[in-house]
């Protein structure tokens, strides 16, 4: 099933999306994340009277989730540009919702060295702590594909990487998309990022260093992850900072990230805004 957010009186709803695009209403975001099978397990992809491109979109993750983003999660990406080591324990930053944006939406190129990331996104469906792989991966509700757009001066700026992570409308992510319908991404699903029509990344989940199971294993070793928490798995090679002569985005362009069995997101990039007076 296809589920997005969307803008209902006034409130943001979640709502399941058919082929034909007609969007049926399930609960309230945040009531939705509370329960999400019980609320899954009642939805009606019937229409409802509404239409995908009649509504505004809003990210279907509850505004109290952890984004934890995965870095150098590929073997290729972790080595290129010089690099020289394979990580051997999950590199692990973090992201605010308030930097999140769906399909379509926006994003400003904040500073010269903006870059693009295509990733899978992973979205937690049940409380989970200290389990296993195995428990991890069943307790995973769906995916998205995301764009971990990063601001380069500033991520590299210190060895922290949070702050470059969190420019202005930088996280765009498509619909999610239930775990039934994607199955395990170890078993690989295809990931192309386009630039402008040009294909930039083109790889395979197969190639994940730490997998999506293990990954939910390993960050439940410090914290409960709780329905509607989106873990960002990482991207593969071919990000604009790598290449020579390095290319970044600038406004005018257009980047999308496709992933087989799981969707695309488009970002068109702008111009910031003019500075608050």
């Amino acid at each position: 099933m296809k589920l997005i957010g969307f803008d209902k009186d006034g409130a943001i709803w979640i709502g399941a999306v058919s082929n034909d695009g007609a969007v049926s209403p399930i609960a309230e975001r945040e009531a939705f994340w509370r329960n999400p099978d019980f609320h899954l397990a009642d939805a009606q992809v019937a229409g409802g009277g509404l239409k995908l491109g009649d509504v505004t979109e809003r990210p279907a993750v509850p505004a109290g989730a952890r984004v934890i983003c995965i870095g150098l999660n590929y073997r290729n990406h972790a080595l290129e540009g010089g690099r020289g080591e394979i990580p051997t324990i999950p590199v692990i930053f973090g992201r605010w919702t308030a930097s999140l944006i769906c399909d379509g939406d926006a994003a400003p190129a904040i500073e010269e060295r903006f870059d693009w990331e295509g990733e899978l996104g992973a979205v937690i469906g049940k409380p989970m702590f200290r389990v296993d792989a195995k428990k991890g991966l069943e307790g995973v509700f769906g995916y998205c594909a995301f764009n971990d757009l990063s601001a380069r001066t500033f991520q590299r700026a210190t060895p922290q990487w949070t702050f470059g992570k969190n420019a202005e409308r930088s996280g765009p992510m498509s619909a999610l998309v239930t775990a039934d319908e994607v199955g395990d991404p170890a078993d690989g699903l295809h990931l192309v990022t386009r630039v402008n029509d040009e294909i930039m990344q083109d790889d395979n989940t197969s190639d994940l260093i730490f997998p999506v199971g293990y990954l939910v294993e390993y960050i439940s070793q410090l914290m409960t992850l709780n329905p509607g928490d989106l873990i960002v798995t990482g991207t593969p090679a071919g990000v604009g900072a790598a290449r020579r002569p390095p290319i970044f985005l600038k406004p005018g362009d257009t980047v999308s990230v496709e992933i087989e069995k799981v969707g695309k997101v488009t970002t068109p990039i702008v111009a910031p805004a003019a500075p608050t007076t």
